[in-house]
């Protein structure tokens, strides 16, 4: 999911910066970075490169919010919360986790069967991926 416009203006709030002065590093007009943070427009492919650049992420943290952890060798997902200001990082192979053990809990609490708590576990667990793969 492309996610450029609140890449740019998390990026932006965070280093303390206006639009006016980010316009005035890449070289470009404020319209144009308030544009790309309302979704209007999209920057193209050289200004992505300068706006990585500057920001010092690369092209695909600013585009998918990923980023990989050269420590642990996993990918982080940046989860960006548009109304609160949240930006959290979470890593979805425990969110899967976490939905099929909730999804089996649920499940025998309801039906007092283990297997059918299984299989409620194991289909919400294939939604999930089904959900991340599709969207």
């Amino acid at each position: 999911m492309n996610q450029v416009n609140t890449m740019i203006k998390l990026l932006r709030t965070e280093k303390g910066m206006n639009q006016e002065q980010l316009a005035e590093q890449l070289h470009v007009t404020r319209q144009a970075v308030s544009n790309w943070e309302t979704g209007k427009t999209q920057p193209d492919i050289e200004t992505l490169t300068r706006i990585a650049e500057f920001f010092g992420v690369s092209v695909e943290q600013l585009i998918y919010g990923k980023t990989y952890d050269k420590a642990s060798g996993e990918i982080k997902k940046t989860w960006i919360w548009n109304r609160n200001r949240l930006s959290l990082t979470f890593y979805p192979e425990r969110l899967l986790l976490f939905g099929m053990m909730l999804a089996t809990v649920v499940s025998y609490v309801n039906w007092h069967s283990i297997l059918w708590a299984i299989l409620h576990g194991l289909l919400n667990w294939g939604y999930v991926l089904y959900y991340i793969i599709r969207y």
